[in-house]
């Protein structure tokens, strides 16, 4: 992952943990209510506590497990992982253009393709001027491979 987004997941962590202080405040609340067996704000609040835990411990274990990629180890002579890669969809006759990004960061509506899809594997490892065919859902793509920068 790029160092920019193990930041993001850092900020979403600290964003997360914020929250803590605001759902037992919420939970305390509900408790003053009286019955908890027929609280729905208690149970509401509970469950939010716990979706709330789910995702602080999910954050917790992706910042400990992520590597970064170093920038300066990146070239472009082949795809890589956060190589920016030009391509021109064979099928179609239309180009565009992909970063080449891990799960996490992945955003396709902004050009972040996760190396983990048919079309990432597929470009990985090749240069340019290189066709390649990606698998997908609708049969087979084949893409010329225009351009590789960073």
């Amino acid at each position: 992952m790029s160092q920019d987004g193990l930041d993001k997941l850092k900020q979403e962590l600290d964003e997360a943990l914020a929250q803590r202080p605001v759902i037992s405040a919420a939970i305390a609340e509900a408790r003053e209510k009286g019955d908890l067996s027929e609280n729905a704000e208690y149970e509401s609040a509970r469950e939010a506590q716990g979706l709330l835990e789910l995702k602080i411990a999910q954050l917790q274990d992706t910042i400990a497990n992520a590597k970064v990629v170093d920038a300066s180890q990146i070239n472009t002579e082949k795809v890589q992982m956060l190589n920016k890669v030009k391509v021109k969809n064979l099928n179609a006759g239309a180009v565009m253009e992909f970063t080449i990004v891990g799960e996490k960061e992945a955003d396709f509506s902004r050009g972040k393709l996760a190396a983990t899809t048919p079309i990432a594997k597929a470009l990985l490892g090749h240069g340019k001027g290189d066709v390649v065919e990606a698998k997908v859902p609708a049969g087979t793509i084949k893409f010329e491979i225009l351009d590789i920068s960073f």
